[in-house]
């Protein structure tokens, strides 16, 4: 099976009263929306409460970050970004998972630690101003071959200035593998799948498969 599962929870994580929270990032076009929407729908096919919820968030704090995206840079645009990660936990992750659903957010801290390293970020200060965020309760990280990712990145054309940036697509890739061995170093619970050669509802079934080993260990 193509994917890679470290940090299992004692817990039952399925069978948690207070909800769980799952990100799920990976380099532009290898199917990180999809992927939230398919595992949402499988979920809740089983009885799950879901909130699904993305970043930057739909609050204004996040509105205004993907306003400025293209003219902002380094630092001030990174503060941007973890000021709006905070308001988004405050005001709508949390909140849910407290009344018992399962968040899965569309781009979390991974997604900072790549993007705005490609923006010429220190990664050690991108960590310090995420250092109070809540981890989650799984991180999954899609992968794909650098060959695969850079196709994609062709066929859909460039979401934002940083990914026309020359062989952006292998530097993200990069920078996704060193950060995914970064959050296992931090005790995070990481999920890393190659989505190379598998549909998006596989994906989401791996992902489904990973929560119901921890609800039986």
């Amino acid at each position: 099976m193509p994917s890679y599962v470290t940090g299992l929870k004692e817990a039952a994580m399925l069978s948690s009263e207070r909800g769980l929270f799952i990100s799920v990032d990976g380099p532009y076009g290898v199917g990180k929306t999809s992927t939230v929407h398919t595992l949402a729908r499988l979920l809740s096919a089983e009885g799950h409460e879901v909130h699904t919820t993305a970043e930057p968030s739909e609050g204004p704090i996040g509105a205004l970050a993907r306003e400025l995206t293209e003219t902002v840079t380094g630092t001030a645009l990174a503060c941007l970004y973890a000021a709006d990660r905070y308001h988004h936990l405050k005001e709508e992750i949390l909140p849910n998972v407290d009344a018992g659903r399962v968040v899965i957010t569309d781009r979390y801290i991974p997604f900072a630690l790549v993007m705005q390293q490609l923006d010429g970020v220190d990664p050690d200060f991108i960590w310090r101003i995420n250092a109070k965020a809540t981890k989650p309760n799984l991180a999954v990280i899609l992968d794909a071959t650098p060959v695969v990712v850079g196709q994609r990145l062709t066929e859909r054309g460039p979401h934002n200035r940083l990914q026309k940036l020359p062989s952006s697509s292998r530097i993200e890739w990069h920078h996704y593998r060193d950060v995914t061995r970064q959050l296992i170093n931090a005790g995070w619970t990481v999920q890393q799948i190659d989505c190379s050669h598998t549909t998006v509802s596989q994906v989401a079934r791996m992902v489904r498969d990973r929560l119901a080993e921890a609800e039986s260990a």
